[in-house]
């Protein structure tokens, strides 16, 4: 096992992608590990076709000349004084307007969920236990029918995507290619996972449109099991690691979540859509940094909902946080509160309702009678 892997524990073990010679070796189907079976055999639980309208109906209509897919609140360039004048006579631009936001956000989200499935692919060419591959196989379809199905979304209300934004595509073009494993791992099943299932509860609660809430609420039910490849992951390699492995993947962990936290959604990220509108995206950006403060945004992070708040907790439940950066992260959230709260997550409660829906749908069971629907682990 190579150093850089930062593995720790057999069902992670790696060998070169290009070492094809090392999946044929007898031991890896002699010693397959359980670790991953109960998450594998749930797969039938939350099994949905984007193409089936059954589950989900991308013909549903929804006025976007009329009517905003989000609520202002969503959209930080609308606390701009800029950006108030530049609309204040103009309500169908408005409205156009925060659209097009809409569509940034779903295309950011189309983009994220074309890079877990070139990831999970990846992963099949590396993992050595056959209990481990199996389940990047498995996680790669159904991050196949992620892209599908928001590719379907983002057609039916806009006719396509918008391009993926640079630091989201160099960030994810970095864990794709990435040679080490826990890079992947914590970049994709922890950050890349934690920043959707944010997103994706943000969608649910917050979005105007019925369609892009069961979407979200569909996906979710996949990615609440993504996510727990990571946590087996975490649970097996973290407590392992000496103090300059930990400080290797802490540090990096660190910079990822400070890249995305001070430039996702910045102005210049999104450019295209303020040239549609003849805004100055240098403006709005002088503009949010005289408006937003540390503290502003440690107050937006106290919504359970709060993308960055999702992510923090996730590094936090799976112990890549410690004393070395645990003060960088409390400048935006209460560790307090993330100890009161445990190990649930925001989105774990909508992916159970969904998989009550996909059950009732798969199997003709009463969604009523099924009261105990769990998220499978270790």
């Amino acid at each position: 096992m190579t150093t850089s892997h930062i593995t720790k524990d057999a069902l992670y073990d790696a060998v070169a992608p290009t070492d094809f010679a090392a999946m044929l070796e007898i031991d890896r189907h002699t010693g397959r590990s359980t670790a991953f079976d109960k998450i594998i055999s749930a797969t039938h639980d939350h099994f949905w076709d984007p193409t089936d309208k059954r589950y989900i109906d991308f013909d549903e209509p929804f006025d976007m000349e009329n009517q905003a897919l989000l609520p202002d609140h969503m959209v930080p360039a609308l606390e701009t004084p800029y950006v108030q004048e530049f609309f204040k006579d103009k309500p169908k631009e408005l409205i156009r307007f925060k659209n097009e936001m809409a569509r940034w956000q779903l295309s950011a989200i189309l983009h994220g969920e074309q890079g877990a499935l070139n990831l999970s692919a990846s992963l099949c060419h590396v993992l050595r236990d056959a209990g481990a591959q199996e389940y990047a196989a498995n996680q790669a379809r159904e991050e196949a029918r992620h892209v599908a199905a928001f590719a379907a979304y983002i057609k039916a209300r806009w006719g396509s995507p918008l391009p993926c934004g640079e630091v989201l595509k160099t960030l994810l073009v970095d864990i794709v290619h990435a040679p080490e494993v826990y890079k992947k791992i914590v970049g994709m099943q922890m950050l890349i996972e934690g920043l959707a299932m944010g997103a994706f509860a943000m969608i649910y609660k917050e979005w105007n449109d019925p369609l892009a809430r069961k979407l979200t609420q569909l996906v979710m039910t996949d990615e609440a099991f993504h996510h727990k490849f990571g946590k087996i992951w975490a649970d097996r390699t973290i407590p392992k690691l000496d103090a300059a492995e930990h400080a290797i993947v802490e540090d990096w962990a660190a910079h990822c979540f400070q890249t995305l936290l001070f430039n996702l959604v910045a102005p210049h990220q999104m450019r295209a859509i303020y040239d549609q509108f003849g805004l100055d995206p240098d403006i709005i950006m002088v503009q949010f940094q005289e408006m937003v403060t540390d503290e502003d945004r440690r107050e937006r992070m106290k919504e359970a909902t709060n993308i960055f708040r999702v992510l923090v907790k996730t590094l936090w439940n799976a112990n890549i946080i410690t004393d070395r950066t645990k003060a960088f992260y409390a400048m935006y959230v209460d560790f307090a509160e993330f100890e009161a709260e445990g190990e649930h997550m925001v989105g774990d409660d909508i992916a159970e309702d969904g998989i009550r829906f996909l059950q009732a749908v798969n199997f003709g069971v009463n969604a009523d009678a099924l009261k105990q629907v769990k998220i499978a682990a270790e």
